[in-house]
């Protein structure tokens, strides 16, 4: 008899573990990463485990409005990548479901559990650095010295060459937003808002064109997050990637499972997908250089890796509150957005 319940038991441990395997189904992902990265990760998810992926790509800034708008009726099942901050908004405002992966026994510590509510919302899925890259050609041809610090930015020697993304659509520009307050205290910070302000040639709505824009030209500097400006350097353009020298801030990208989500098992299994090695290294196969959170990961070399650069201590929690984000957004969209240039 013993052997006959040790026997059943074990059939019963490896059909749950075998059921993910063919679960089928469907599953409808928001991602905030760049397009080609979301589609690799959509392809992979369906093909392993037999699920009908529908997939929007949409910025972090934009995906948290649309999820807000959704609420009461909503259409997605996860939030897959982008900044940490409107991820956490989303669970203060009770928009996310709590879900504590198993898999989180492989996710750095810092990572684990690190949006505003402490409730297990939101997973970090990857890092990455805050900087700006530079057009060298383009330098070269004006004759300029290369610019090493926030400060440089503001020089009038650069007016109309640098591009950056507008806070009120992009999760990007809020962590610049936000990683200038905490470098200098708020007022400081927006009185060079208002300096660099007459150098931004154009405010875009993707954190990442800033970077696309320098690589092709189009700008001499752009500031966003330096994993996806090492995408264009390794395709051949001339970009020098900068660490500002005052030191910057980073990104957690957040992953959460959508309060309401139709597809809950898959969802949740999307994310203890994505937070495993396997699944944090699909996105690297298409040469997205972002720092995997799981420690089994593969770091590409490419990457910048967090402890080789001057990072200020982030404060995720009180920057990911919806007032703080409201507040600053609301201050730069009324006294920087409108200042002639």
């Amino acid at each position: 008899m013993k052997r006959l319940i040790q026997s059943a038991l074990v059939s019963l441990m490896v059909l749950l573990f075998a059921a993910p395997a063919i679960c089928g189904g469907r599953l409808v992902i928001y991602c905030s990463n760049e397009p080609f990265a979301c589609q690799a990760v959509a392809d992979r998810f369906a093909e392993k485990y037999d699920v009908k992926v529908q997939m929007t790509r949409s910025g972090s800034g934009s995906t948290y409005a649309k999820i807000l708008a959704e609420k009461d009726n909503p259409k997605g099942d996860v939030w897959y990548a982008g900044t940490l901050d409107p991820h956490s908004q989303a669970g203060v405002n009770d928009l996310l479901e709590i879900y504590e992966s198993p898999m989180l026994i492989e996710i750095g510590k810092p990572f684990q559990n690190p949006a505003t509510s402490k409730k297990h919302h939101t997973a970090g899925v990857y890092a990455g650095v805050l900087g700006y890259s530079v057009n060298t050609d383009l330098l070269k041809e004006k004759n300029l010295p290369m610019p090493r610090s926030w400060a440089d930015l503001t020089k009038p020697e650069y007016k109309g060459l640098i591009q950056m993304a507008s806070p009120q659509s992009s999760g990007t520009a809020y962590t610049a937003l936000a990683t200038l307050v905490q470098l200098w205290g708020e007022d400081a910070a927006f009185e060079y808002l208002a300096k660099l302000h007459q150098n931004i040639g154009q405010y875009t709505k993707s954190g990442s064109a800033p970077g696309k824009a320098a690589a092709r030209g189009e700008t001499m500097i752009g500031i966003g997050f330096l994993h996806d400006h090492a995408l264009q350097k390794v395709n051949g353009f001339p970009l020098e990637l900068i660490v500002p020298s005052e030191g910057t801030g980073y990104e957690i990208g957040g992953l959460s499972i959508i309060k309401g989500a139709r597809n809950l098992d898959n969802a949740k299994l999307f994310i203890d997908f994505m937070l495993s090695k396997e699944g944090q290294e699909v996105p690297q196969e298409v040469k997205m250089f972002q720092v995997p959170t799981n420690i089994n990961a593969n770091v590409p070399k490419e990457a910048i890796r967090l402890d080789q650069v001057n990072l200020i201590d982030y404060d995720f929690v009180t920057y990911g509150t919806e007032e703080m984000r409201s507040h600053l957004i609301d201050r730069w969209a009324k006294e920087i957005k409108p200042l002639q240039r």
